[in-house]
């Protein structure tokens, strides 16, 4: 049956349930009366929907408020049990896979160094090396807080690179910077990884899944646009816009910031990456004199430099560290200006490990560069600050991609091969917004 606008009962339904479970999940514990105003429901579909929610073990009481004159209003919220996610995030130092609750409260956590065991020729990562630690971390996480794997929602997956999709292989994995070429990475796991065939698998840019942790539950929450950069060994950023929708990965790193000029990752020459990532940002502290501590991986070596650039000790600051730090903190505000004048966003939010070491000392003065290269106007409105999640924003916002396609289905699960349910669309979108903006 058709009710309006091409729309049938069960749509009508189904947007009914996803309605109540956003309000109780972004603003619960409501009671069903608050819920009416909250949603726009009426009070007899309110009544429906929860005896479902409630009846599926998806909603729960969660105790008691007083009502002005009347019995108190019985609470409910999302069960935290109902349901489990997922989120991996497959980075350039290591493999870090954590199980979530329904509320994102993690319940186990794993990760596996990539390092040279995990590199084949020229660097590049072995994709079956990649594949075992995912089967062989998600087999720990379940067993380590005893979690049925029929219980999954589905498991996210944050990779670097771009996401292509075929109706053969599903989620298919371009990543030229570390030698995955076309890399069928959901049809590989779907071998490997011993899940239900009715587990769904969301693979998505590594950038895009820290910032819809960021837009959902960081420091974005409130904005209506902004970019999400991940700073790591390379670098990549996630829009979030009223036109992108829950946002899109870029591949900012391999912007042209100067002609002809070091070779990238990629390939290119004069990428972004190749001045301002912790890969080449170290080897150009090498290259300048400086003394990376031997046989050390990325995060210590950064470390080191950091260190000897800006002593807590009092002693002088190593100048090779300090000017190719300096040097680095230009090339990233213009890369940063890029962005303001392409996107004018409200706030440009940096995350990624090698962002996070760097902090606040190192932003100051790459937001100076920034506004010096940007036009005046959209960089006298923006914000560049920190993101809040830390070096869980990946895998927290890898875990929100089946939660989000959950909630889009109004609390029904996905089968394998399913697509999502209007997750993009202007509705959900808006309801997502409007509710961090509160």
């Amino acid at each position: 049956m058709t009710v309006g606008n091409g729309r049938t009962v069960r749509d009508l339904r189904r947007e009914n349930r996803t309605a109540v479970l956003q309000c109780l999940y972004f603003d619960g514990p409501l009671s069903r009366f608050s819920l009416g105003p909250a949603t726009g429901l009426s009070s007899g579909s309110i009544s429906n929907v929860v005896a479902e929610l409630v009846a599926e073990g998806l909603v729960e009481e969660a105790g008691s408020v007083d009502s002005a004159g009347g019995r108190p209003r019985t609470l409910l919220r999302i069960s935290p049990g109902s349901g489990c996610m997922i989120g991996v995030d497959v980075g350039e130092t290591r493999v870090r896979i954590e199980l979530f609750d329904l509320t994102l409260t993690e319940l186990a956590r794993t990760e596996r160094p990539l390092g040279a065991g995990a590199t084949g020729a020229h660097g590049r990562y072995d994709v079956g090396v990649v594949v075992d630690h995912l089967r062989d971390g998600i087999a720990e996480v379940l067993d380590h807080a005893d979690v049925d794997p029929g219980r999954l929602l589905g498991v996210g997956v944050g990779v670097p690179g771009i996401v292509a999709g075929t109706p053969e292989d599903g989620a298919v994995v371009h990543g030229q910077t570390i030698g995955w070429d076309a890399v069928p990475l959901e049809r590989l796991l779907r071998a490997a990884v011993p899940l239900p065939e009715s587990v769904p698998y969301f693979i998505d840019n590594g950038a895009k899944t820290l910032g819809q942790a960021e837009m959902w539950f960081g420091a974005g929450r409130g904005a209506r646009s902004a970019v999400v950069v991940l700073f790591g060994s390379g670098v990549g950023a996630c829009v979030v816009t009223d036109d992108l929708g829950p946002g899109r990965a870029v591949e900012w790193g391999h912007l042209t910031v100067r002609v002809r000029g070091r070779r990238c990752r990629c390939g290119a020459l004069g990428c972004l990456e190749a001045y301002a990532g912790a890969e080449a940002l170290l080897e150009r502290w090498a290259e300048a004199g400086g003394r990376p501590p031997a046989g050390a991986d990325e995060e210590a070596a950064l470390t080191a430099m950091l260190a000897a650039a800006y002593p807590d000790t009092g002693a002088e600051p190593d100048v090779t560290a300090l000017a190719v730090l300096e040097e680095t903190a230009e090339y990233l505000g213009a890369g940063f200006s890029d962005l303001i004048n392409l996107f004018q966003p409200e706030r440009i939010l940096v995350g990624g490990w090698a962002g996070l070491q760097l902090g606040t000392r190192f932003l100051d003065s790459v937001r100076d560069h920034a506004v010096s290269y940007a036009l005046a106007y959209p960089a006298a409105r923006v914000r560049i600050e920190m993101g809040t999640l830390g070096p869980d924003a990946v895998t927290v916002g890898a875990a929100i991609l089946p939660l989000a396609d959950f909630f889009a289905r109004g609390g029904r699960r996905a089968g394998a091969g399913t697509e999502p349910v209007e997750q993009a669309s202007p509705a959900w979108r808006a309801a997502l917004r409007d509710r961090a903006a509160q």
